[in-house]
């Protein structure tokens, strides 16, 4: 144990486990968040470093990890080592400018994508006018396949799109913590909230450099001999 422990705080995103960025050549999914949780572990245990999820956040994972067969084992590993927690959406504040800067990029979203909606639909005229009159299911499909993806691309990519996206924001608030996460719309409004913030594939490397260092010799201070 270190003389004066690490005292840090980590929230954690979804992302973080399911990034490959995490996995070592030949290494399973399973194997690579095994390995994350095991770091997580010994991290708390020697640094006093502790990571926490949102209770909604904890619950998407859990789902996923089992949708994806992993072993009960892990599950109890991640229910031992990070930590949930409800944030204090009462007791935590955001300025006001936050807020006026978030319906102020919506706006400009739902402008954008009823934009993509507007170009989808007179592709879409176009397909029937080629095929005089014929029924083209795949054309359509096609197109509404397009539509989905750039409506998705202009109104979701970037910005907070979920309770669970801002559970995690407020609870980093609240903890004085930084934000582990791979999703490009927490990361920007984490600088705008003040936060710490971590992409999810540096995380590991993170926690490792500062295992390694525990165990390092450190520089005698002056006047100890």
């Amino acid at each position: 144990m270190a003389e004066y422990p690490l005292k840090q705080r980590f929230v954690l995103d979804t992302s973080l486990f399911l990034s490959e960025e995490i996995r070592g050549e030949d290494e399973t999914f399973e194997e690579a968040v095994e390995r994350l949780l095991d770091t997580i572990a010994a991290a708390r245990l020697d640094l006093n470093i502790s990571c926490y999820m949102p209770p909604s956040i904890a619950s998407e994972l859990e789902h996923i990890l089992r949708e994806r067969g992993v072993s009960e084992e892990l599950l109890g590993k991640l229910d031992t080592w990070v930590i949930k927690k409800h944030p204090d959406r009462y007791e935590v504040y955001i300025p006001a400018e936050i807020v006026y800067r978030f319906i102020d990029e919506m706006s400009d979203r739902v402008n954008r994508g009823l934009r993509v909606s507007e170009k989808a639909v007179r592709k879409a005229e176009e397909t029937r006018l080629k095929s005089d009159g014929a029924s083209k299911m795949s054309d359509v499909d096609k197109v509404i396949s397009d539509l989905r993806e750039d409506y998705r691309g202009a109104l979701r990519q970037g910005v907070l799109d979920s309770r669970e996206d801002f559970d995690l924001l407020i609870l980093a608030r609240e903890l004085n913590a930084g934000v582990v996460t791979e999703d490009t719309g927490i990361i920007s409004w984490a600088a705008d909230f003040g936060l710490r913030n971590l992409r999810g594939r540096a995380f590991p490397t993170l926690l490792e450099e500062y295992l390694m260092a525990l165990d390092e010799p450190h520089p005698q201070r002056r006047g100890e001999w």
